[in-house]
């Protein structure tokens, strides 16, 4: 595990070099060009007294082993690369990674109630299933819900958590998260990043403490691969690689394999994605089928838009586009939230949280833009009931492509 901690440039690089570097300094004194691959379980030792010394600081610090691994639960070289890249990506001190997003949330959820603190303060919308999570008390947690202004004055003793999503799924709604870091005083801002990635966003150096991925989205992109990933400072680290150790929610090393060869193009493929979806989002602005199109204001290849008539036929009637779940792939996809990914929030909290009946929510890939359009359109002809001309429509305005 020594070559992994070995240390990068001290000279600054851009996001798009990072992207395809960071993770792999190693490689050239390996003699290797690309990642290696280790699917092993167990790692054998003929010194069962300095293993034992080692899982006992590891039990007692959630510290990565020096030296060779000593069980796949623990730590794996193939997985350890993706972490440290993604840390550089967003800029933290370190990165855990999961089997899965919700993996990963429920890590952040048992570390802090571990300590005493089970109480969340949130702000919808967030991820369906995040919601429910968070909701339900299934961790024994409690949650506050709050708007962003609120969040100082529901922060209470036992507050171990702050928690947004911007842009949020899935109306892309955007919260200041210096302003909101601000408000939380010493309370760790947890933001879901998984919509913006590193390269619309960096929370980190907006004030966030804990930075969280649905890497199965934008950080795969190529709808293959499961994981979920926290960015954090090396001390919060140590706790959730403790509570992954005791509960086994690992990222499989095959997956990590697969996430940090998704990192070197992520740039590319969000940048590309974002400028399609903001010229679709131009298009659905003035169509007379649509009665309101959201777009975040930092940009993205997310859009949701309002449709007059019924969702479930503009679903039903897409033949390019993909009707699923999930987001953040090479190709496009769209779902109906309502029906789908918030479903499981209690219908009342759901549409206070603007996720409306006739929402649909869609995840621009690398398709052109003219195959695209057409797709959609000929699915919004299919059984539209657009008003009468005249009749008044809400249309949010659209934010540029990304910075």
């Amino acid at each position: 595990m020594d070559a992994m901690h070995h240390a990068p440039s001290a000279t600054p690089k851009a996001l798009a070099t990072e992207a395809v570097h960071a993770g792999r300094e190693d490689l050239a004194a390996l003699g290797l060009h690309a990642p290696p691959l280790d699917l092993s379980t167990t790692y054998p030792s003929a010194d069962a007294r300095g293993e034992a010394a080692r899982i006992d600081e590891f039990a007692a610090t959630g510290a990565r082993p020096d030296g060779p691994p000593v069980y796949a639960r623990l730590d794996n070289p193939t997985t350890a690369r993706f972490e440290d890249a993604l840390a550089r990506l967003e800029g933290t001190e370190a990165a855990v990674a999961f089997a899965s997003g919700m993996a990963a949330l429920t890590a952040v959820l048992l570390a802090r109630a571990s300590q005493g603190l089970r109480h969340v303060v949130a702000v919808r919308p967030l991820y369906g299933c995040s919601d429910h999570l968070l909701d339900a008390g299934l961790l024994g947690t409690e949650v506050t819900w709050t708007d962003p202004a609120g969040v100082a004055d529901a922060i209470r003793p036992d507050t171990g958590l702050v928690m947004v999503e911007s842009p949020a799924n899935p109306t892309l709604a955007e919260v200041d998260i210096r302003a909101v870091a601000h408000s939380c005083g010493s309370v760790p801002l947890l933001v879901d990043n998984t919509f913006a990635t590193p390269v619309l966003q960096r929370p980190a150096g907006l004030g966030a403490r804990i930075v969280l991925h649905s890497a199965t989205k934008y950080l795969g992109g190529h709808g293959d691969v499961m994981g979920g990933v926290v960015a954090c400072d090396e001390e919060f680290a140590r706790e959730l690689r403790r509570v992954r150790f005791a509960t086994g929610g690992v990222l499989h090393p095959f997956a990590g394999y697969l996430l940090l060869r998704g990192l070197s193009t992520l740039p590319v493929r969000v940048r590309a994605a974002s400028a399609t979806a903001a010229e679709l989002v131009r298009r659905l602005a003035t169509d007379p089928r649509i009665a309101r199109v959201h777009y975040p204001a930092i940009g993205g290849a997310m859009i949701s838009f309002e449709v007059y008539g019924d969702p479930h036929e503009v679903i039903a009637g897409v033949r390019l586009i993909t009707p699923a779940v999930s987001l953040g792939s090479v190709d496009t996809l769209i779902q109906h939230p309502a029906s789908i990914s918030h479903r499981i929030v209690h219908e009342g909290d759901r549409r206070a949280a603007g996720v409306s009946d006739r929402l649909l929510r869609m995840s621009v890939g690398l398709e052109d833009v003219e195959d695209l359009w057409r797709d959609l359109t000929e699915a919004l002809s299919a059984r539209s009931d657009a008003p009468a001309a005249g009749t008044a429509r809400s249309v949010a305005v659209p934010g540029p492509a990304g910075r």
